[in-house]
């Protein structure tokens, strides 16, 4: 089953009908735009193997971009769930409607079809990336004889890298899944997931702390937590484990461009640097410290006309995510665009971040930088507590306290100046913390 919020489908009628008119879409270039995650995850059926090729949009992409997209995609069409109303004054493809009952698939000789994603935590027209399926699905393990089928959820968009990998996953391993609904609140998405006996969900270290600061935490028994999108430092790893005692507990390294990687299950945070120096396939290397993949799973280019090279002269992807080896294990610290530079030396917000929230009274922080006339910049932090209560008259204590907690672990240039004490952080559509640079 796919269930939504409102309505759902049977995998095995997907089989067998369609909400689109395969005739129409057959060998074209189709741009996927819709509201509702449930008729997204129709269409991606009935247009691989028909559509030459699909072009997903994740449901916060400005209008005002989908004219470019279209154009470098060469779409012949436009399926949607929307409204004509919402494209008047764009100069766009034909629409096609991907909502109503499934009507009777017509049997046809498959094609391959190209799937691009969009990028994310970019401004301006995000980049297009082409993918295969084979590539999207390499990760993906065949169920094992015996076991029961598994019910997956994810706090991510479809849309998107992360929630299009849960969706195939699946598919592809006779499963159900549980679709996010954008703007349901924590407590109402986590009560239906325990109503449908969800036992594999995943979802960025964001969504994991947003989670795990609701009561309804309790409502979910899932067998297996899977994490990705950002960094997953010990803290979150550890605090999923005490509340889901009975669940195995992973974080994967996958990105647009990249596909998966890697998938850490030993409950540790970062990943074992054997990998560095493993000659199969993905491959990995660093390079002036950011780590760089070569894998089947990877996308095969970018697409538009103002598309670059995907990857260098060897077949290696730039990932942009700097890590450090550490007796045996590397470790990541921060993205190449969120660097402050405090009087020339370097600060990785994350890795601040992750020793501020080692700290017991605090749930999840974000660091970041704050103009200074001497240094260039200084560093601050945005708390969030596990228990607001605690403040008041501590308030300044407990701030001193977390500033003694980061001097003792930190370069004297990447402890926070300030401190400030929020009821909650921003987060991106792709569940990512908003930060000065994404």
């Amino acid at each position: 089953m796919l269930w939504g919020l409102n309505d759902a489908v049977a995998l095995a009628d997907l089989l067998d009908g369609t909400v689109l008119d395969q005739a129409d879409i057959a060998g074209r270039s189709i741009v996927l735009t819709t509201h509702d995650q449930l008729a997204a995850a129709q269409a991606l059926v009935a247009l691989d193997g028909t559509a030459r090729r699909i072009v997903l949009c994740p449901p916060d992409l400005p209008l005002t971009y989908l004219a470019a997209i279209a154009a470098d995609a060469e779409a012949d069409a436009i399926v949607t769930d929307r409204e004509e109303t919402d494209f008047a004054g764009h100069d766009l493809p034909p629409r096609m409607a991907c909502k109503g009952p499934l009507q009777p698939s017509q049997a046809a000789a498959p094609i391959v079809t190209e799937w691009v994603l969009l990028t994310s935590g970019t401004t301006g027209v995000p980049k297009m990336v082409v993918h295969s399926l084979a590539a999207l699905t390499g990760a993906i393990r065949p169920p094992r004889a015996g076991d029961a089928p598994p019910i997956w959820a994810t706090f991510y968009d479809i849309r998107r890298y992360g929630g299009l990998q849960i969706l195939l996953r699946a598919l592809f391993g006779n499963g159900s899944m549980i679709l996010s609904e954008t703007g349901e609140p924590v407590s109402d998405h986590l009560h239906r997931l325990a109503a449908h006996g969800v036992t594999y969900i995943s979802g960025t270290p964001s969504h994991w702390r947003r989670a795990l600061m609701s009561s309804d935490c309790n409502a979910i028994a899932p067998r297996y937590v899977r994490l990705s999108g950002e960094i997953a430092d010990q803290t979150i790893l550890d605090a999923l484990k005490r509340q889901y005692p009975r669940a195995a507990i992973g974080h994967a390294y996958a990105s647009t461009e990249a596909g998966v990687g890697f998938e850490v299950n030993d409950g540790l945070e970062g990943f074992p640097a054997d990998l560095l120096h493993s000659d199969g396939d993905p491959a990995f290397k660093v390079v002036d410290g950011t780590l760089r993949i070569r894998s089947r799973r990877t996308a095969s280019r970018y697409l538009g006309s103002a598309s670059q090279a995907l990857t260098d002269e060897d077949g290696f992807i730039d990932s942009g995510d700097f890590v450090t080896e550490r007796n045996g294990r590397c470790y990541f610290v921060g993205r190449r665009g969120g660097v402050i530079n405090v009087g020339g030396m370097k600060v990785h917000p994350e890795e601040v971040e992750q020793v501020i929230n080692r700290h017991a009274a605090v749930k999840m922080s974000l660091v970041s930088a704050r103009r200074n006339p001497i240094t260039g910049a200084i560093v601050v932090a945005d708390v969030v507590l596990h228990d607001p209560a605690v403040l008041g008259e501590a308030s300044d204590a407990l701030k001193q306290d977390i500033l003694a907690f980061c001097r003792a672990a930190l370069p004297v240039h990447k402890v926070p100046a300030a401190v400030k004490f929020v009821p909650s952080l921003e987060m991106t559509p792709a569940g990512k913390l908003v930060r000065q640079n994404a």
